[in-house]
């Protein structure tokens, strides 16, 4: 998810409980590597083992280049982008655009792991159920690639023609999941800890992986690996954890961004934690006018401050998903 899973909030997941986190995708072309944006999603300092990176491009020999770059400024897993449904990457051809190409979705495969299996890295891939409804060819594309040598397959359980619409399907996952012998990882609408035995159980994937669901709630993580353990639920967290975690986040949001882009691309995580709180859409309106780091950071802490007068821990709320809407917007964002 480009502009949502940069360094601090892949830090804060992994230390509220995920196993693996991968970066926004980087892309291929090298006149881009030393722009800022590209430079952010590159930096991995301090960033907790493994050091997953997500390479997105058309070219073999642009992204194999891109492979042994990322490498070399620490990645330690490299995945291919075949997943995203965003026009501005599918116009492109990258992206799940690829699946209508199967030679070629196949030779950048092939390309990305000859380029780093002499660097000891291994490849993985996510991608989608397929094109559209008329074209869904995961199962022939999964064989392929675990024949060239990919190394863990993820697979969104939605076409690219539906986005984000519906509702994500399980069966091509567990069809994929029965036809190869690399780790199967099943993604799309996974938002509770029922809902995560219910996708394990009905794919028989090796993990899951958690995107739209975790923001705002990063704690998702452990609240699903202690019900996949235990069979029991967490309570949600204390206000004054939350208080204490998304000051935490913002800190590092700004240290990685500056002043001017840090406190405007914070205000949509801020967003997020908030929704569906007592006076959190009033409070998120009157955070977008604020341009200020210390002020924003003073606002939030006085609002779940307040908060904590009036509850102990967060109320258990229906997890609503970003709309596809504001998906694309988030997958093009800077």
């Amino acid at each position: 998810m480009a502009g949502v899973t940069d360094r601090p909030f892949r830090q804060l997941c992994k230390s509220l409980g995920a196993g693996y986190a991968v970066s926004e995708m980087v892309t291929s072309r090298p006149d881009l590597w030393h722009t800022l944006k590209t430079s952010r999603r590159a930096n991995h300092e301090g960033e907790v083992a493994p050091i997953a990176v997500q390479i997105a491009g058309t070219e073999p020999q642009m992204m194999a280049d891109a492979a042994r770059y990322n490498v070399d400024r620490g990645a330690q897993i490299i995945d291919i982008n075949m997943g995203c449904p965003a026009k501005k990457v599918c116009n492109k051809w990258a992206g799940s655009a690829l699946m209508q190409d199967e030679a070629l979705a196949v030779s950048i495969a092939e390309a990305v792991v000859e380029a780093c299996r002499p660097l000891g890295v291994p490849v993985t891939l996510k991608m989608r159920t397929g094109w559209c409804q008329a074209h869904r060819n995961a199962l022939a594309l999964a064989r392929a690639f675990e024949a060239v040598g990919i190394q863990m397959l993820t697979v969104h359980g939605r076409t690219r023609e539906q986005g984000y619409k519906g509702r994500a399907e399980y069966e091509t996952i567990a069809a994929v999941k029965a036809a190869v012998r690399i780790p199967v990882v099943a993604n799309g609408d996974i938002d509770s800890p029922h809902k995560a035995r219910e996708v394990l159980a009905r794919t028989g994937a090796d993990a899951l992986m958690i995107g739209r669901a975790a923001q705002g709630r990063p704690w998702i993580f452990r609240e699903i690996a202690h019900f996949l353990e235990t069979g029991s639920l967490l309570a949600p967290p204390l206000v004054v954890e939350v208080r204490r975690l998304l000051l935490e986040h913002l800190e590092q949001h700004y240290s990685l961004y500056g002043e001017f882009t840090g406190v405007r691309s914070a205000r949509k995580h801020i967003g997020w934690y908030v929704k569906g709180l007592p006076g959190g859409e009033a409070f998120r309106l009157h955070m977008n006018s604020i341009e200020d780091c210390r002020r924003q950071v003073d606002a939030v802490a006085a609002y779940f401050e307040e908060l904590g007068h009036h509850m102990e821990r967060l109320p258990v709320q229906a997890v609503d998903p970003v709309v596809d809407e504001d998906e694309e917007k988030l997958e093009t964002a800077e």
